[in-house]
């Protein structure tokens, strides 16, 4: 990620940090996403939210399952959100057409075992809100996952493969004007590595997140980037 500036390949241990209180988390990560056809009329444009994705040779198929993962998972997200709006009664049908060519970013988190080294200022992700509009994770069973609670105080929360754990994220409580609220979380890390997998899921790069029925304006690319170049350390100012 380094090396191309966006958000696809892999990112080493420490190259991100979600919270400035905290040093750079030690997870790795692998990022892909929506790469745009050819025709599509704003690939021109060479928007870092839609970047080539960058594939490793090994292992064979690695590529062709992530895509098809990608198209299945991102199709459930839209649908899952537009019910969950509705049930806050909200129009669930307003966000249909706002994730024809969504941001939505797959990946991998890779968490080793705490490292005898760590502090209180590290982790394997330190307390953050996700960026976009709900997350679909999926793990591989192992602990370390703790979600905030409202009144204060932290409970673990997993799912054992072929279950997901729901994220709400900043961009989502935005849009529903406070309606729904972004989950704080983190992982600590423990003395067993751990693999994640959350789906991302965030619309299309100029869609209007102020929030319903307002008159304000905050286009969705902007609100991520902001973000993005606080978070990544590559991206983070002098």
């Amino acid at each position: 990620m380094a090396a191309t500036g966006s958000n696809r390949g892999w990112g080493g241990a420490g190259s991100e940090q979600v919270d400035p209180d905290a040093n750079p988390d030690y997870k790795q990560v692998f990022d892909c996403g929506l790469t745009l056809v050819e025709d599509d009329p704003i690939a021109d444009e060479n928007l870092s939210f839609y970047a080539p994705n960058l594939w490793p040779d090994k292992p064979e198929g690695f590529a062709e399952s992530l895509q098809d993962y990608y198209l299945q998972s991102t199709d459930f997200a839209l649908d899952l959100l537009c019910a969950i709006v509705g049930s806050v009664g909200e129009d669930g049908s307003f966000f249909r057409d706002k994730f024809t060519r969504p941001m939505a970013l797959l990946r991998g988190n890779f968490y080793p075992e705490r490292p005898a080294w760590a502090t209180d200022k590290d982790f394997g992700i330190a307390t953050h809100t996700d960026y976009g509009c709900l997350t679909l994770l999926a793990t591989d069973g192992s602990p370390g996952l703790e979600v905030r609670k409202l009144g204060g105080g932290w409970i673990p929360v997993s799912a054992p493969p072929g279950e997901f754990v729901i994220n709400f994220g900043d961009m989502l409580e935005i849009w529903t004007g406070g309606k729904i609220k972004a989950t704080p979380h983190r992982v600590i890390g423990t003395s067993a590595e751990r693999i994640s997998v959350p789906l991302f899921f965030n619309p299309n790069h100029d869609a209007n997140v102020a929030p319903m029925g307002s008159a304000g304006t905050m286009q969705a690319w902007a609100h991520l980037k902001a973000r993005y170049d606080a978070t990544y350390v590559h991206l983070q100012a002098d």
